[in-house]
């Protein structure tokens, strides 16, 4: 039997950092892991201020998006975590800004810690029909 499961890898998101794909489509939907603000090129995470850190995150999520032959149009659902809620305004304004006129879904979290000190991460869920 054929896998419906394809695994998606694009050389301009940072390489997984983990036992995990950077996103994974099943027939028409994508399930785009969780990124932060690692530059993909040097593998260093960019924590310069927090709206250089959310500008890169958007950017690591399009590049995952138009690996599998998507746009942030196609994102029906996302999830931001920030282990600092009163950083919210200015990661909310750099995502709008990065979403263009997309209006997924979306939930908001406070979290204790992200890997590798980041200060936000975003995952989406996205429909390619």
């Amino acid at each position: 039997m054929e896998s419906l499961l394809e695994t998606i890898l694009s050389p301009d998101a940072p390489r997984p950092i983990g036992p995990y794909s950077q996103a994974v489509r099943s027939r028409d939907l994508l399930f785009c892991s969780g990124q932060i603000a690692l530059d993909p090129t040097t593998g260093e995470m960019v924590q310069n201020t927090i709206e250089e850190e959310t500008k890169q995150v958007m950017r690591n999520l399009r590049a995952v998006l138009e690996a599998a032959g998507g746009t942030f149009a196609n994102v029906v659902k996302t999830t931001i975590f920030l282990t600092n809620m009163a950083d919210f305004a200015a990661v909310n304004k750099i995502y709008e800004t990065g979403l263009g006129t997309a209006r997924p879904a979306r939930s908001t979290v406070q979290v204790a810690a992200l890997p590798k000190g980041a200060r936000v991460e975003i995952e989406c869920i996205a429909s390619l029909v």
